[in-house]
């Protein structure tokens, strides 16, 4: 895919940034029309630079660049509004989400749909209580963008309908299997199934992560591992840490 030479007014995330000189900075830029595209941003380190406090990760941004080489220049970049950059537990789940994209979204490769709920997923960092949630469904969203989430709707193998009450284990190679731990139930799986094919109904989907959070975690966990080729994510493997940190200095307050 060809991108255009010139964007104005794009709806973006930045979703990751490095120094390119003392001034600059190199931007990962996920839009909704361009897919991922490298923008440089000239003098966006400089103190008086109006970029500084605009060109953060998690934030909503209409973004203008242009050029035709593999990095583009940025030539305006304006904050869209909405909820401000997540906090704490939050931010580290947004870096989450963010290396999720880094991995598995090629270049110059846009899927519409995919930013929508990507932005969707960002508002419900917010919120201790869907926080969660929004990460399990934005894993599904983006595995079955991806094309390696199979239909949730019926035993992998047999290709039968699931049973309500019978517990399924979703694995790479096979699709969802019936189990006697660990597992699912059928209508769940078909709720999420259900969810996942109109973006309107991400309520319904992050309501369905929610009742069954712990057992999805582990099970998208193996799928997302599989298909990258990853054994670990090093945000997740931060989100860890910084949890058993937390852990231990409340466990020091409590002595």
């Amino acid at each position: 895919m060809v991108v255009s030479s010139r964007i104005q007014d794009e709806p973006c995330f930045v979703v990751h940034r490095y120094d390119w000189s003392e001034s600059s900075l190199i931007l990962e830029v996920w839009s909704r029309h361009q897919g991922r595209v490298a923008l440089v941003a000239k003098g966006a380190k400089k103190p008086n630079s109006q970029w500084r406090p605009v060109l953060l990760p998690l934030q909503p941004l209409r973004l203008d660049w242009w050029g035709d080489s593999e990095i583009r220049n940025l030539k305006a970049a304006r904050w869209a509004g909405g909820a401000v950059m997540p906090s704490g537990g939050g931010l580290l789940a947004g870096m989450y989400l963010n290396e999720l994209l880094l991995r598995t979204m090629a270049r110059e490769d846009p899927y519409p749909e995919l930013f929508d709920v990507y932005a969707l997923a960002v508002r419900g960092l917010q919120n201790e209580d869907t926080r969660l949630p929004s990460v399990r469904a934005w894993e599904l969203h983006l595995l079955r963008s991806t094309g390696v989430l199979p239909n949730l709707s019926v035993h992998g193998t047999t290709h039968k309908a699931l049973d309500d009450d019978k517990a399924y284990q979703l694995q790479p190679n096979a699709g969802l299997q019936a189990t006697a731990t660990d597992g699912v139930p059928g209508r769940v799986w078909r709720n999420i199934e259900s969810a996942l094919t109109n973006p309107a109904q991400w309520g319904g989907l992050v309501d369905c992560c929610q009742m069954e959070e712990f057992r999805l975690r582990s099970q998208l966990r193996t799928l997302l591992h599989y298909h990258s080729g990853l054994s670990a994510f090093r945000t997740r493997q931060l989100w860890l840490d910084v949890a058993e940190v937390g852990q231990r200095a409340q466990a020091k307050v409590s002595q």
